[in-house]
This record gives structure tokens, C-alpha cells and sequence, in this order.
């Protein structure tokens, strides 16, 4: 259906659900370390509720009003434990909503997202690191280990984040479909 069915009142009523649930889940998610990549991976779900009735700008203002209120909610605490979610979690799914808008070349888009993606991981990787402070901490094995770590992460990001961020993809397409399905039954 065309956007210009819908009131606006209804495209704020869908944004406000889809934040309230992913506010839930990332801030569950921040207080129970367990629980963190399926908070991710819950939030950006909810934010495709917006996009299933082609509402870009109600998506972004979910996603802005869920990063404000999990950090008002306790997660500027852990403020790391979020950026994962501020940098591509949360806007993966815009970026996604737009490549097939403006028919975006899956290829080019994929790789546009894997370098994304790696430089979250590389970003997380220097907060975790000078969080942590693991140099020069343990036996020899574990500082052998970290060196290793240090001197080819480059080569595990882009490796192992770009392999993993091409099946994540796919299956975030198919979770948007499957959002579309359950909200398309929502008429006004």
C-alpha cells in the first residue's frame, strides 16, 4: 500500500511500539551480558516494524529515541556495550529498506556493508582493548595469544566479520519480510 494511506498518527503509533520493544531488549540486553547480541539482534528487529509500512522517517526516530532512552535507562554505564548497536545494529535495517527502494546492487550494497560492519568490529575492538587492559596481564600463553590477536586482527575482521555479515544480512531480509507479512495485517 502507498504511504499517503496512512495517517500520521498511525506512523507515530508504529514507531513509538517498535522503539518501546527495542528499548526493552538493547537495555536487557546492556544489564545482562548474556542476553547482548540477542538484545541487538531483538531491537533491530523491532525497528523493521516501521519500515513494513515504508516509513523511513518513523524508523530513524525509533532508532534515535531507542539509543537516547537505553542510555538514559542505565547503559551510558557500559556505554561500549551500545556502540555495536549506535554504528550498524540499529541502522541496519534502513540501510537495508533503501538498497531495495532505490534498487541498489545486492553485491556493491553487501560489500558497502561489510566494510560498515568491520569497522564497527574494529571500533569495538580498540574500546574493548583499552577498556580491558589485558596487555601484560597473565602467563605466557596468554600473552603470546593477545600479541597474535594484535598484530592480525585486521585479517580476523575482515575475514570472519565479512562472512558473518553476509549470512547476518540475508537473514535480516528475511526477517523484513517476514515483519512485512505480520504487519501488513495492520490496516490502520
Amino acid at each position: 500500500m502507498p504511504k499517503n494511506k496512512y495517517s500520521k498518527s498511525f506512523e507515530i503509533a508504529l514507531s513509538a511500539i517498535s522503539c518501546a520493544v527495542a528499548v526493552l531488549f538493547l537495555t536487557l540486553g546492556v544489564f545482562s551480558r548474556y542476553l547482548l547480541a540477542t538484545g541487538y539482534i531483538v531491537a533491530q528487529i523491532a525497528l523493521m516494524i516501521p519500515l513494513s509500512k515504508q516509513f523511513a522517517l518513523g524508523d530513524f526516530l525509533a532508532y534515535l529515541g531507542t539509543v537516547i532512552l537505553a542510555l538514559i535507562l542505565g547503559a551510558v554505564a557500559s556505554f561500549w556495550d551500545v556502540v555495536p548497536f549506535i554504528m550498524f545494529f540499529g541502522l541496519h535495517p534502513l540501510a537495508n529498506y533503501f538498497q531495495v527502494k532505490f534498487k541498489i546492487n545486492k553485491w556493491i550494497a553487501l560489500v558497502i556493508k561489510m566494510v560498515w560492519f568491520d569497522v564497527t568490529l574494529y571500533v569495538m575492538y580498540l574500546l574493548m582493548w583499552n577498556i580491558t587492559g589485558i596487555t601484560g596481564m597473565g602467563s605466557q600463553t596468554i600473552i603470546n595469544v593477545v600479541e597474535f590477536v594484535e598484530k592480525y586482527i585486521w585479517l580476523f575482521i575482515i575475514v570472519l566479520g565479512s562472512l558473518f555479515l553476509w549470512l547476518y544480512d540475508f537473514i535480516m531480509f528475511k526477517a523484513q519480510i517476514w515483519v512485512n507479512k505480520l504487519i501488513y495485517r495492520i490496516r490502520k
